[in-house]
């Protein structure tokens, strides 16, 4: 018999337990052996829970329990977490763990701590998707080439809304929140924060990579409005929060931020709290990855996968899949100022004569080429200056806008989206 002790009794803990108990019949004869949950950690011991586990509020009730084989983090957060898991390991326990703020930042010492003690996380990307088993198991014959993801529920439920039923930014957001897809303080969704999270896991795994959230390019879905999205329609593309992971040459790109993708794209069409990842490998081809990217069961659903994994052998394949270094320990971060992309702009100028060529001017300065414009009335004796770009360069996009920002007849400050 595999016992087990949560560390968090939150919403997925609990579902871990109630998955455990109510599917024991054929968690059992796939794990070949019985599993069972024997304590909990939670913060209000008075909370009801509805669970028949020992509850208790001090963790060492549970790493310092010699029955306790696997450990399975739900806490949430960085610096605590990390104490926990580190021992956990250190005491020979099994970890699972859903947790991707701290494997955005301590994968690679956790990989280190681990050894050959078993560590699973596939519940920290993309909730019940099993992206992590088809990246570092299924697909490990390949190169990967790239990753795009919408990873974060709230950011697409919201995007969805916005485009197909007109909503605007403030009201779907203040919705999300009423239906509890966003948290009162939304920023770490809605600023792309979490996606990153995601999104520096898989490129470990893909790539090799050991980067921090504050070494890659992050935005968020703030900016996004009505012109934009009617831009979009107009010229058959959907908009979404993405995170993206692209290899060129010796180069990594890792970004996330709100992006133009074709409607006719596989991942476009992926619309409500769904998350989806296309994966692409050099010899697979595209594989395309969709389902519930967060709530209790979904996420639970993946704990107990790795729970069963983990009794099925006890043996432990190299946390992020690799022995050795990836790609001959040759790829490195691309530099955020180097990415190259077509561009969305969305300008906001006084309606006067002369504005379009002083803005010409500007763009040939920067070696940016216009590929479509529509201007549309605004208020107050303004327009809308909706432009699409030819492929430019960050670092030049940027150094643009700065500069106009500084302009008189510029009412606002220029609003950009990539365009993918």
């Amino acid at each position: 018999m595999i016992k087990v002790g949560i560390i968090g009794v939150g919403t997925v803990g609990t579902s871990v337990a109630n998955i455990l108990k109510e599917n024991a019949d054929v968690i059992s004869a796939r794990a070949g052996r019985d599993i069972v949950v024997k304590s909990g950690v939670v913060r209000n011991l008075s909370k009801d829970r509805g669970l028949d586990i020992i509850l208790t509020d001090n963790v060492d009730d549970v790493l310092n329990d010699d029955e306790i084989d696997i450990v399975v983090e739900l806490m949430g957060g960085v610096d605590e977490p990390f104490v926990v898991v580190k021992r956990a390991l250190e005491s020979g326990k099994a970890v699972v763990t859903a947790n991707k703020a701290l494997l955005a930042y301590h994968r690679y010492e956790l990989q280190e701590l681990a050894g050959n003690i078993p560590f699973e996380f596939e519940a920290s990307v993309a909730g019940g998707i099993p992206i992590i088993t088809a990246l570092r198991d299924g697909l490990s014959a390949n190169h990967i080439e790239s990753i795009m993801g919408i990873m974060n529920g709230t950011c697409n439920y919201m995007m969805t809304e916005m485009t197909n039923n007109g909503v605007s930014y403030d009201a779907i957001l203040k919705e999300a929140q009423d239906l509890g897809y966003a948290e009162a303080d939304p920023t770490f969704d809605v600023g792309g924060y979490d996606a990153a999270h995601k999104l520096l896991i898989l490129a470990s795994i893909a790539y090799g990579l050991d980067a921090k959230p504050e070494d890659i390019l992050i935005e968020g879905i703030e900016n996004v409005s009505s012109e934009d999205i009617a831009f979009a329609k107009e010229f058959g593309y959907a908009i979404k929060l993405l995170a993206i992971a692209k290899k060129d040459n010796n180069e990594v790109e890792l970004r996330v931020h709100a992006a133009l993708i074709k409607k006719e794209a596989m991942i476009a069409k992926i619309d409500g709290v769904m998350n989806g990842v296309s994966v692409v490998g050099d010899k697979v081809g595209e594989t395309l990855y969709y389902g519930a990217g967060a709530g209790g069961d979904a996420t639970a659903s993946a704990v107990v996968a790795n729970i069963i994994d983990i009794a099925r052998s006890g043996k432990s394949t190299p946390m992020l899949g690799f022995n050795r270094p990836m790609e001959g320990n040759t790829l490195t971060l691309k530099s955020s100022d180097d990415i190259e992309s077509k561009y969305y702009l969305r300008i906001n100028v006084t309606d006067k004569a002369g504005v379009l060529a002083q803005l010409s001017k500007i763009f040939e300065s920067y070696n940016i080429s216009i590929e479509t414009m529509l201007q549309r009335s605004s208020e107050n004796g303004s327009a809308n200056l909706l432009i699409s770009t030819h492929k430019a360069v960050e670092k030049d996009i940027q150094s643009m806008l700065k500069e106009l920002e500084k302009l008189d007849f510029i009412n606002f400050r220029p609003v950009m989206i990539r365009i993918v």
